[in-house]
């Protein structure tokens, strides 16, 4: 396993979230223990509890890159 799959999501991440079964991107992290996620695309958002569960596919730092290289 890598250093990029053994990391814990965090803000600007596009993450897999098991319990849900849907990617999404985390908005936000309240106290370490509660992410808020929103899809790649549109206004609905939920919420994680159990971070372990969510795997992270790009981290922020990587779209960013995508993004300014397109």
């Amino acid at each position: 396993m890598t250093d990029e799959q053994k990391r814990r999501a965090w803000v600007g991440d596009l993450i897999h979230d098991d319990d849900a079964d849907r990617h999404g991107i985390v908005t936000d992290v309240y106290g370490g223990s509660t992410w808020v996620l929103r899809p790649e695309r549109g206004p609905d958002q939920w919420t994680s509890q159990q971070p372990h569960r969510l795997r992270v596919i790009k981290t922020r730092e990587e779209r960013l890159r995508e993004q300014n290289a397109g």
